[in-house]
């Protein structure tokens, strides 16, 4: 399988954040100087994807506005000579990215479904927005290659607590495949006493074009909202879904102490904020 074109739902609320996010959409919340929607679609691009879906919701162009080019910007920045601001600019200046606007918010399946017509009938990847990949663990070009290897449909995982599992959708394991673990059904938000494992699915998936099918006769679940997770249990049932574990380096930034955990790890990864940021820490636990 060829993958060419990643989505990225990116049409919440972000409630969790209000009142930042009371005029601006929550993807332009930075994780110290970049909005954390600009590092997904650089993770994306950095796996060797060429095309990259951005779905909005009403009133959200200010997404649109930041991958467009602003030449009066760059202008002013260049006369002024801001090398290092320029080219921060022009950075986040994306061709490759499109965008799509999903009218109602009926749930993250009706957001990639509202994506599909753009993509065609070919596989296509899928990541969420609020979850942040540490730039170091190469997690989307994994599932890429198991995803060609297999030629089937791969979703990220990680193994969470009884309390952390009722927040997501829950795996039960099949058969095993090197480092990947086939779906042999899946369930949104179980009662954690009812849970088949402790296998969450996380914020990125590898879709075979059998999802774009699946969800097409998925009806509203939890919520009242169209659930990926309800369509990927019924592409399950027709060809296999693997699950792809991963251990470290996922931050929910849609939750507001993991995005801080992000803006630490992000800056301590940084030649020019890690050794200050550091001192100071252990300067400031020192005191306490």
């Amino acid at each position: 399988m060829t993958i060419r074109t990643a989505v990225i739902p990116a049409a919440g609320l972000g409630t969790r954040f209000l009142p930042a996010t009371k005029a601006q959409p929550k993807g332009l919340l930075p994780i110290v100087d970049t909005p954390a929607i600009q590092l997904v679609v650089e993770e994306a691009l950095a796996a060797g994807l060429e095309d990259v879906i951005v779905v909005l919701g009403p009133g959200q162009e200010a997404l649109r506005a930041h991958f467009g080019r602003d030449a009066a910007l760059e202008a002013e920045l260049e006369a002024r000579g801001k090398a290092d601001a320029l080219e921060a600019v022009r950075r986040a200046t994306r061709p490759e990215v499109r965008f799509v606007v999903q009218e109602e918010a009926l749930g993250l399946g009706h957001a990639v479904s509202v994506a599909a017509p753009l993509i065609g009938d070919a596989p296509f990847a899928v990541l969420l927005g609020d979850d942040l990949v540490d730039p170091a663990v190469p997690l989307l070009s994994s599932m890429l290659a198991a995803s060609k290897r297999t030629s089937a449909s791969v979703i990220a995982a990680m193994r969470v607590g009884p309390r952390e599992i009722a927040m997501y959708g829950c795996i039960t394991p099949g058969e095993t495949d090197g480092d990947l673990i086939e779906v042999a059904s899946i369930v949104e938000k179980p009662d954690p006493t009812e849970a088949a494992s402790d296998l969450a699915v996380v914020g990125r998936y590898v879709f075979t074009p059998g999802i774009v099918d699946a969800l097409a006769t998925t009806t509203p679940g939890a919520g009242g909202e169209i659930q990926l997770t309800d369509a990927i249990g019924a592409l399950a049932g027709t060809e296999r879904v693997y699950a792809y574990p991963f251990e470290r380096g996922r931050y929910d930034a849609g939750n507001p102490l993991d995005a801080l955990e992000a803006q630490f790890a992000f800056a301590l990864a940084r030649d020019d904020l890690g050794p200050p940021l550091r001192a100071w820490l252990s300067e400031h636990l020192a005191e306490r």
